[in-house]
């Protein structure tokens, strides 16, 4: 069974970048409705992508083993 390829996680392919150093990068929540009542300040603040945690980032590189 050793020659089995591990498959990558469908939903975290499309949700996460790797960056050149190896960091996970996505995009934060709370963009898609009901954005009136945020100022504007802060609806430009949240459109910038992040950078995860090196906790988070373990579990991200479970589901998306070729990436790393």
């Amino acid at each position: 069974m050793s020659n089995m390829k591990m498959k990558t996680h469908s939903g975290a392919k499309k949700r996460f970048k790797i960056t050149h150093n190896k960091k996970v990068k996505c995009k934060k929540a709370g963009q898609r409705h009901l954005l009136t009542g945020d100022s504007g300040n802060q609806n430009r603040i949240s459109r910038k992508s992040i950078i995860l945690s090196k906790s988070n980032t373990k579990a991200i590189k479970v589901m998306m083993p070729y990436k790393f």
